[in-house]
């Protein structure tokens, strides 16, 4: 049976995913190290893990598979979420996959050396959209449904 994994922390997406896993009457686990308020969704359990560096991440990756959907903006996570079988989501909507998930891994060690050698660049992430957030609607639907068909 199909579950949804939410990694928490920093998620801006944990209230469009709960409504979405409702509608499909998918269990969905909110992972995080605290800090949340639990809902009262029966379909929503919310799961609190020790402090510690990537305990909440190891904590999905031990429990997705094949069948199940993630999602998380952690990019290390996402490459051992596909590698267990589970469909990957970014908060943005862009699906990390076996085909793409080298890439994406590259392309983040490569920005995190960027930023080490230039500790003078200023600058966060770009926010978060409305565009982004109809994206990642859509994109969580299409793979509710195709891992159901698992």
């Amino acid at each position: 049976m199909t579950a949804l994994y939410i990694d928490a922390d920093a998620c801006p997406v944990k209230e469009e995913a709960e409504r979405v896993a409702t509608r499909h009457k998918i269990k969905m686990f909110v992972v995080s190290n605290g800090g949340l308020r639990p809902s009262q969704n029966p379909f929503v359990e919310t799961v609190i893990v020790a402090d510690g560096p990537d305990v909440a991440d190891m904590w999905i990756a031990d429990r997705c598979g094949a069948g199940d959907v993630v999602v998380t903006g952690d990019i290390p996570l996402a490459a051992k979420c596909v590698e267990a079988g589970a469909r990957v989501l970014k908060h943005s909507g862009e699906a990390l996959t076996a085909a793409n998930i080298g890439n994406v891994l590259a392309t983040r060690d490569l920005m995190a050396d960027l930023r080490a050698a230039d500790p003078f660049r200023q600058g966060g992430g770009k926010s978060f959209t409305k565009a982004d957030r109809s994206r990642f609607l859509e994109a969580l639907e299409r793979e509710l449904r195709a891992a159901a068909r698992t």
